[in-house]
């Protein structure tokens, strides 16, 4: 299983923005003294923050002769992200979806064996409403499409509860309605899947589906296609 990460609240996430505006997403020298004053906080607190961020796994930091290294994490960056994106929708009345391209490249072929488990196919048709095609789409996203993704933290997604065999523990999924577009044509329902625990980057996109995408809509690798993620309706 995942190891559990510390919880953060608001003041936390401040915290993590104030740091990405002194250069922490590539990186940057902090002392607690001069963090303390920007949250108008005392070096104590300003300590105490930083120590969560760590151990929630939303900064690196390294203790150094004249302060500390800190550079935001993948996880770190994400959760700035859904701030971003709450605030959109809240001022600029934002459409709730993501829009993200890329082409079609070969998996590693463990989306086969995993959706096919019978723990989670069960609450796929229940939750999903259809049976996935036994394997995912995989697709690499060009590099708007990369920062652009983080916007899907903001999105509900559809959760697949974890579960376990007599022989391991299996971890949750998490699914988003999806659209997908290509030259030839549109394909829905589908969803993009996100195992909590996952070989693939931030790069790389994996979808699922009732039937087998390549085949429906007669893609290659290589090809472009079009994702729409959306959330689930409450």
């Amino acid at each position: 299983m995942a190891e559990t990460r510390a919880a953060v609240g608001p003041a936390e996430v401040v915290t993590l923005k104030e740091l990405a505006l002194e250069g922490a997403l590539a990186g940057t020298t902090v002392t607690c003294a001069g963090l303390a004053e920007r949250l108008g906080a005392s070096n104590q607190t300003a300590s105490r923050r930083l120590q969560r961020l760590d151990e929630a796994e939303l900064i690196d930091r390294e203790v150094l002769n004249d302060g500390q290294r800190v550079q935001l994490t993948p996880d770190g960056e994400a959760r700035l992200r859904r701030e971003y994106a709450d605030y959109r929708r809240v001022f600029e009345g934002a459409d709730a979806d993501v829009t993200l391209h890329g082409t079609v490249t070969a998996g590693m072929g463990e989306g086969r064996h995993y959706i096919s488990l019978p723990g989670y196919m069960e609450q796929f048709v229940d939750r999903l409403g259809y049976e996935p095609f036994a394997g995912t789409l995989n697709v690499d996203l060009d590099e708007e499409s990369v920062r652009e993704r983080g916007r899907m933290d903001a999105l509900d997604p559809v959760r697949i509860d974890g579960w376990e065999d007599d022989e391991r523990t299996y971890g949750p999924a998490f699914c988003w309605p999806a659209t997908i577009e290509t030259d030839s044509g549109t394909y829905d329902p589908a969803h993009v899947i996100a195992p909590e625990r996952t070989h693939h980057g931030d790069d790389q996109l994996e979808v699922i589906a009732p039937d087998r995408l390549r085949d429906e809509l007669g893609l290659e690798d290589g090809e472009e296609i079009t994702v729409r993620v959306t959330g689930e309706e409450r």
